[in-house]
């Protein structure tokens, strides 16, 4: 690796810490050369060393304290913290985890420097332009050199946004190792804090409520808080609140109502390890959140999703997730359905395969990074002084023949894929019918072949 800038890894949350840490353990198994820089968009370094430390994270070389701000304000402090580290450490490449405003200001000031981005967890789309978080994915996959895609779906969604095919890398979700390497640990850490609470498992639900649309809307607010006083009629709720959160019920008149229930704990933030104990030993949750989406996923609990979209439909296709929105009666009569079919929902994922990977995304993103830096990876330009019209071309059945599909593949970049039945893929081999993008006239040299292209 010698004559080349270390990797730079940016985060500023502790979700992007928790999802970024199998990826420093897979590129100091490797002896990768990085350096880590912290946004502090949420989270001050020094008060979470500890968790820091048992993840296994590096020290930051650099800690921006951005802290908090509108997020025009928290990117731009972002960017301009993060454009003179990169002038100091000279990466070969830049990494982010996510859909934060640390994301998306590390995409725009790495690219803007020219220096290649990666994104980890890309592909993800609630198609939901009202949530921040979806415009910040949005520009950082639409930028990003690397696009390490959690799922199938997420890779397609990329395709057809008109990410090349190439670009792309389905690695798994890297909550999926956490939750994998740290289950008995954390299965302790639950048992300490239910002994704490005096709570016994299986006999709460668990609750967390954080996001924008919902803590922002007094009418949903309110719609959530009734619907947690009916539930706390026939089950202890469990409520590890958020300070905004908090500050939320109070401006709204709605802490009183629900503080004030026997029934209702409402908790300090807790450390992950001890929030993922709670998790394994509850009924059900019900959450906002899209990280809790899928580490509930991987513990197979049942989910009840408090929004109106998810950007991790998986979880709801494998059937321990369901979207419910914010209704009050809804998310009760869900909530108690969910909990007498809790056995059958869970025996029947027993069988399926976590939708999310398979614990090892960490280790497949450190060894593409590898190789992006060995091949000398840049920021993509482009001559096209000989034919400056690039275009758009549709081959059908290009993989049934083994002569000349190959060669063909060379000429341009694979932008959407689909099977016999027209369904989008990202698997090349169960592809009949591809759209590659290319200069005009490499369209009409396909049209010439036995391929049974079109040009569109």
């Amino acid at each position: 690796m010698s004559g080349r800038g270390p990797i730079m890894i940016v985060a500023g949350t502790r979700p992007e810490a928790i999802k970024l840490a199998p990826v420093f353990w897979s590129l100091d198994k490797l002896g990768i050369d990085y350096v880590f820089v912290w946004s502090g968009q949420h989270y001050d370094y020094e008060m979470s060393r500890i968790f820091f430390d048992q993840l296994g994270l590096p020290e930051p070389v650099i800690d921006l304290d951005v802290r908090s701000g509108s997020h025009v304000e928290q990117t731009a402090r972002i960017m301009m913290g993060l454009e003179k580290a990169v002038e100091k450490y000279k990466p070969s490449i830049v990494v982010a985890q996510g859909d934060t405003n640390t994301v998306v200001a590390t995409a725009l000031t790495s690219t803007k420097m020219l220096v290649p981005f990666a994104h980890v967890e890309a592909g993800l789309r609630s198609w939901d332009r009202t949530m921040p978080e979806e415009i910040n994915r949005i520009i950082a996959d639409a930028i990003a050199e690397i696009h390490f895609a959690p799922t199938e779906l997420s890779a397609i969604n990329l395709m057809h946004e008109g990410i090349p095919l190439r670009k792309i890398h389905i690695t798994g979700n890297t909550v999926v190792d956490v939750v994998y390497k740290y289950r008995d640990y954390v299965a302790k850490e639950g048992e300490k804090l239910l002994s704490e609470l005096s709570l016994k498992p299986l006999s709460y639900v668990l609750v967390t409520v954080h996001r924008q649309e919902n803590t922002d809307n007094p009418n949903r607010l309110e719609n959530i808080v009734k619907a947690l006083i009916e539930i706390s009629k026939h089950y202890t709720i469990v409520f590890p609140a958020h300070p905004r959160t908090v500050n939320r019920l109070q401006s709204c008149g709605l802490w009183s109502s629900l503080a004030s229930r026997k029934n209702i704990r409402i908790l300090k933030p807790l450390g992950y390890f001890q929030f993922l104990g709670l998790l394994m030993k509850c009924l059900i949750v019900l959450t906002d959140s899209g990280g809790v989406q899928e580490e509930a996923c991987t513990l197979k609990i049942p989910t009840l999703t408090l929004r109106y979209n998810t950007e991790r439909p998986e979880t709801v296709l494998v059937g321990i997730n369901k979207v419910v929105g914010v209704e009050a009666q809804k998310i009760v009569d869900e909530a108690l359905k969910t909990i007498d079919m809790k056995d059958t929902i869970v025996a029947n994922t027993k069988s399926v395969q976590n939708p999310l990977g398979d614990g090892r995304a960490g280790e497949r993103i450190g060894k593409i990074l590898k190789e992006a830096v060995e091949q000398g990876i840049q920021v993509e330009t482009i001559d096209s002084q000989e034919d400056p019209y690039i275009t758009y071309a549709i081959l059908e059945n290009v993989f049934r023949s083994s002569n000349n599909s190959k060669e063909l593949l060379r000429i341009g970049d694979i932008v959407a894929m689909y099977d016999n039945n027209g369904v989008a893929v990202a698997d090349p081999s169960k592809a009949r019918r591809i759209v590659i993008r290319l200069p005009r006239t490499e369209t009409y040299k396909i049209e010439g072949t036995d391929q049974g292209s079109s040009h569109t």
